[in-house]
C-alpha cells in the first residue's frame, strides 16, 4: 500500500495505537482521535508526537486529502468523523482489514482461540526473534524485547497475527479473525465469551467454524486435539486444508519449576501450568512449518518468561508469590488456579478474581463460573461499585455472585479500598498470592502491596 495520509478515529485502543505508531514508523503521515485514552497508550502516543491535542470527536478531522481512515471498535454508528468520512466517501478501514491488504503478498499466520493467543503467540516471537528470523506481528500484549506490538515490513515474508474473535467496527460486525484469510491458523481452544456479542455457546462455537473457512485453500490448521470442540468443529471441517493437532509434552514438576522432556534431554522453563504447555506445544507446530527446528525451538524457549500478565510472577521469595494474571472468563481463570495449584503445590493460595469483563458482570452468564475458584484456599471475587458497566446494569449483586461461583467460603468485596485493607492485613507465611483480571482492582496500589508482602516473608 502506498497511501500516506491516515486518520486513526478512536486511536487509544490497545492495538489501533500500536498499528498508529507503526505506520508512523513507516513513513504515513498520522492523525487520530479519541474521547479517552488510557495508559499506557497516552504516553506511547505523546512520545510518538501522534496523540490527539484534545479528546473528542471533531469532524473537521475528516478531509478529501486522506487516503483513508481506519476505525476503531470504540466509535460507534453516530460518532460526527465516521459520518463525515461516509459522506466525503473516503475509504475505510478496520483494523483487521488494513492489516489484511497490507499483508497480501506476506503468508499470513493467525492465532485464535478463546484463550492462549497472546502466550502463543508470543512464544513463536521470543523464537524467532531468538533465532534471528524477522517477520511482521500484531501482538495483543507487550513482550519482552519488543518496543511496539505491531510490526509492519515492506519486506518480511511472514506475519504473526493474534486473531481476536470480537468484532471489527460498528460499521462491520464480522469477528476480526474472519479478515485475515489465514495462510497458517491456529485454534488453541473454544470456550464461550463474550456475551454481548454472542448470545449462546452455539453461536460462539460457529464464529471458529467460520474462521476455518476462510483459511486459503491449500492452507494449514493447527489445533488442540485436547479440546473436545475444537476437535468436533475441525472434525465436520471439509476445507482443503492441511490439519495438524497438538496437545501436550511429557514434563514433570521439581521445585515448583517445570521440566519438559525434549529429544535433546530435560529443559527447565520459566513459565508454568498445562495450559501454557500445550501453548508451548503450538507454538512449536508454528515454528516447524516457519522453518524452525525443535532444537532451536528448545534452546530459544528455554528463556521464555511469559508475556505481561499471563501468570507473571512479580514477586517470589523463599516463602511467597505474587502472581498477576490476565484471566478473565471462567475457563482462563479455572486453568491459571489449576496451574498454580501444580506448580506451587505446598503454598496456600489466595485468589482473587475481578469481575470486570461485559460477560463476567452479565447475570446470564455469570454461573458459568461455578467451581472455577474451587482449588482455591482463599478465594475472593471483587467487583468495583463504581465500575461504568456495574452502575449501567444494575443487576451483578453480592447474592447472585455467591450462588453462582457455589463455593462455601467465598469472600465477595466490592470497593477497592476495602480490597487492598485487606490483602495487606493478611497474615502471609507460604502464600501464594494470585490476582486475576483484565482491569486493575479499581485501581489498587499493586506495588505496595508488592513490597508488604515481601516485608512479610
Amino acid at each position: 500500500m502506498q497511501m500516506s495520509n491516515v486518520h486513526f478515529i478512536s486511536i487509544g485502543g490497545s492495538v489501533m495505537h500500536s498499528l498508529a505508531i507503526a505506520l508512523k514508523n513507516s513513513g504515513y503521515n498520522i492523525s487520530g482521535s479519541d474521547d479517552k485514552i488510557y495508559e499506557p497508550s497516552l504516553s506511547r502516543l505523546k512520545q510518538n508526537g501522534i496523540c490527539p491535542k484534545a479528546f473528542g470527536w471533531f469532524p473537521e478531522n475528516i478531509n478529501s486529502d486522506l487516503d483513508f481512515v481506519i476505525l476503531g471498535m470504540h466509535a460507534k454508528l453516530d460518532n460526527p468523523e465516521l459520518l463525515k468520512a461516509q459522506d466525503l466517501q473516503i475509504k475505510i478501514y478496520s483494523y483487521p482489514e488494513f492489516i489484511y491488504e497490507f499483508s497480501l503478498k506476506k503468508t499470513r499466520i493467525v492465532i485464535g482461540g478463546s484463550h492462549g493467543k497472546t502466550s502463543i503467540t508470543s512464544m513463536i516471537l521470543h523464537v524467532l526473534n531468538y533465532n534471528n528470523i524477522n517477520v511482521d506481528y500484531v501482538l495483543g500484549a507487550q513482550l519482552d524485547g519488543f518496543e511496539n506490538t505491531v510490526s509492519l515490513s515492506q519486506d518480511n515474508e511472514f506475519i504473526i497475527i493474534e486473531g481476536d474473535e470480537y468484532l471489527s467496527s460498528s460499521i462491520d460486525m464480522t469477528p476480526k479473525f474472519h479478515k485475515y484469510k489465514a495462510n497458517i491458523a491456529l485454534i488453541s481452544g473454544i470456550s464461550w465469551d463474550h456475551i454481548n456479542v454472542f448470545s449462546n455457546q452455539d453461536i460462539y462455537a460457529n464464529q471458529f467454524s467460520s474462521f476455518i473457512e476462510t483459511i486459503v485453500d491449500g492452507g494449514v490448521l493447527i489445533y488442540n486435539e485436547l479440546d473436545n470442540l475444537v476437535n468436533n468443529i475441525v472434525s465436520q471441517n471439509e476445507s482443503f486444508i492441511r490439519k495438524i493437532e497438538y496437545n501436550l509434552p511429557k514434563y514433570s514438576v521439581l521445585n515448583n519449576q517445570i521440566i519438559i522432556s525434549t529429544d535433546e534431554g530435560d529443559l527447565p522453563l520459566l513459565i508454568f501450568g498445562k495450559h501454557n504447555l500445550s501453548n508451548l506445544e503450538a507454538a512449536r507446530k508454528v515454528c516447524s512449518l516457519l522453518g524452525v527446528f525443535d532444537e532451536d525451538f528448545y534452546t530459544a524457549i528455554a528463556s521464555f518468561t511469559g508475556a505481561s500478565k499471563r501468570l507473571e510472577i512479580i514477586y517470589k521469595d523463599s516463602s511467597n508469590l505474587l502472581i498477576r494474571d490476565f484471566a478473565h472468563s471462567p475457563s482462563k481463570l479455572t486453568a491459571s488456579i489449576n496451574a498454580t495449584r501444580e506448580t506451587f503445590k505446598d503454598n496456600f493460595i489466595i485468589g482473587v478474581y475481578e469481575l470486570h469483563t461485559f460477560s463476567s458482570l452479565d447475570p446470564n452468564f455469570i454461573n458459568q463460573y461455578s467451581g472455577s475458584l474451587d482449588n482455591c484456599d482463599l478465594p475472593i471475587v471483587f467487583y468495583d461499585k463504581k465500575n461504568k458497566k456495574i452502575q449501567d446494569s444494575n443487576s451483578i449483586n453480592n447474592k447472585i455472585i455467591s450462588n453462582a461461583f457455589n463455593i462455601q467460603n467465598l469472600i465477595i468485596i466490592d470497593n477497592s479500598e476495602d480490597l487492598f485493607s485487606y490483602l495487606m492485613s493478611i497474615e502471609y507465611k507460604k502464600t501464594c498470592l494470585l490476582l486475576m483480571s483484565s482491569g486493575n482492582f479499581g485501581s489498587m496500589n499493586i506495588d505496595k502491596l508488592k513490597s508488604y508482602i515481601s516485608n512479610e516473608s
